[in-house]
């Protein structure tokens, strides 16, 4: 990655999902999302008011394209890290324009703004549920139980 970008935003429309073809006739997934990267200060008053900020085009492919056009909407608080690109577009009357967006290799949901969170049963349980007749039934809990007590910190003297 050549120019590193990570940064926290929010998402101002839903990701479209594109299904495209590459030169070499292969299909495959993008996302496109535009997203404000913020930054917040402190008023006179002492509360907290957006100082500066900018919009970014986002990209992501694959399955994590389609992951992202799956579960995030507008207003979705996201982690962004990828590389930013600039390239060379016409605006609307014709000229040439520099335009800069960030392809991203992982969009993550920040859970500032998460209501609530249902978790997937893993596939292998699922199919085996499947095959012995029984119906996938959700948890009693919304959240996994761990499998085993987590053991108190011990500290250790230093020599």
């Amino acid at each position: 990655m050549q120019n590193l970008f990570i940064g926290k935003g929010n998402l101002g429309g839903a990701p479209a999902l594109r299904r495209l073809q590459a030169k070499d006739g292969k299909d495959f997934v993008v996302a496109s999302m535009r997203v404000m990267f913020a930054r917040w200060g402190r008023d006179v008053n002492g509360g907290m008011e957006q100082v500066d900020g900018f919009w970014r085009e986002v990209e992501i492919y694959g399955a994590k394209a389609e992951a992202c056009a799956r579960h995030l909407r507008r207003g979705a608080r996201v982690l962004v890290l990828g590389e930013e690109r600039s390239f060379m577009a016409k605006n609307e009357d014709g000229t040439e324009v520099q335009v800069i967006k960030i392809v991203a290799e992982d969009v993550a949901l920040q859970l500032s703004r998460v209501e609530s969170i249902v978790f997937q049963q893993p596939q292998s349980r699922a199919r085996a549920q499947e095959e012995q007749g029984q119906a996938a039934q959700s948890p009693q809990h919304p959240y996994p139980q761990p499998i085993h007590q987590p053991q108190p910190y011990q500290s250790y003297p230093v020599q």
